[in-house]
């Protein structure tokens, strides 16, 4: 690995401490113990656009967080950067979202206005923290610090303060470990082309539809247009496959450049550098913008979407209501965990889609 890249040398190691292990890094100790999780297994029931009964082949946060680990990994390989804590942090860096998707994140930040806010990164690094509860000698997973670290992808300055030395980024503006930026990228470029396979399967984006987004046009179509009947599925994967393969060429070509160019010699002067080093080449971030802009567009604003999103924060809406009226039904683990207003954000979104429906059938 390069001299800049994470490793358990230079790593700043565990809140509790443990004794090492003889067959594991520290850094696959985390991941495992994320796949382990309670947390790690209700993302297969957790919505990425599509909720879970709408059909058995749409992405779930389960299948989107191994896609991003899989994309992060490579990434990380290429860089010759740590594979193992990027791949962690790609695994972990969902486990705080709400059932419902973003429709199910806004419609909770929305109740907990008054009461501090939801952010789902935020949520991800207390789930880790301080809502599993799988060992005898801490509380949470104990992950290590870099692992931490890349889960909280944003914060806001006033959960900063409350972190300590893991919040000092977000408040002297300095970076993440470059493991933890790859996920970030990872993540960008998993959601905008499997969004665009997802809006392909359930037939609102048609090929007549995807071929207005530029991107998706001039790789389509020279492809050629000698196609046989019942081939257009085989030629959109393949186009979305090259799509993928631009992104992530271009992520690893550009950051090598950069860190390069900045002159990288060591972790430290990651962190204190005054921009992120990994990132795109501004032609092909544009393809990603335009990329995003069609979606939201076409996809996320589509009115079977939208009928999702709506039915989702109505769903958390109601659940949120009844529970700050009928405390004393909230599960006890919850209740103990903090403030009634957080106790009930944490059990709200541990929930998965089919649950939180099921209870909202039951109770409203």
């Amino acid at each position: 690995m390069k001299k800049y890249a994470v490793s358990e040398d230079n790593s700043l190691g565990r809140e509790y401490l443990e004794t090492k292990s003889p067959l594991r890094n520290d850094f696959q100790r985390d991941r495992d113990r994320i796949i382990h999780s309670s947390a790690f297994r209700r993302l297969m029931y957790k919505t990425q656009v599509f909720v879970n009964h709408e059909g058995d082949m749409f992405r779930t946060r389960l299948t989107h967080s191994l896609e991003v680990s899989q994309i992060s990994r490579g990434i990380a390989r290429s860089l010759e950067l740590n594979e193992d804590l990027s791949e962690t942090i790609a695994l972990a860096h969902d486990l705080g979202h709400t059932p419902f998707g973003h429709a199910g994140q806004d419609a909770l930040n929305a109740c907990m206005k008054s009461h501090g806010g939801f952010e789902h990164n935020y949520q991800s690094l207390r789930v880790v923290d301080k809502l599993e509860k799988r060992y005898r000698d801490f509380i949470g997973l104990n992950l290590t610090f870099e692992s931490r670290e890349g889960i909280l992808k944003h914060c806001s300055k006033k959960n900063a303060i409350q972190l300590g030395t893991l919040g000092e980024r977000f408040i002297n503006k300095t970076q993440a470990s470059l493991e933890a930026q790859i996920v970030d990228i990872a993540d960008s470029i998993a959601y905008n082309i499997h969004d665009l396979e997802d809006g392909y399967r359930s037939k609102i984006l048609p090929v007549s539809k995807l071929i207005e987004l530029d991107f998706f046009k001039e790789i389509y179509i020279s492809l050629g247009t000698d196609r046989k009947d019942g081939d257009e599925k085989i030629y959109v994967y393949e186009t979305l496959r090259r799509m993928m393969f631009i992104l992530i060429n271009d992520v690893t070509d550009h950051s090598k450049q950069l860190i390069e160019k900045v002159k990288i010699e060591s972790l430290s002067d990651v962190r204190d550098c005054k921009i992120p080093l990994i990132g795109m080449s501004p032609k092909v971030r544009q393809k990603i913008d335009d990329c995003r802009m069609f979606l939201r567009k076409n996809l996320y604003e589509h009115p079977r979407v939208n009928k999702m999103t709506n039915n989702a924060q109505k769903v958390i809406s109601d659940l949120f209501a009844y529970y700050v009226d009928n405390f004393d039904e909230l599960p006890k683990e919850y209740k103990a965990l903090d403030k009634k207003y957080r106790s009930i954000a944490d059990f709200l979104s541990g929930m998965t889609d089919r649950f939180a429906n099921n209870i909202h059938k039951t109770l409203i």
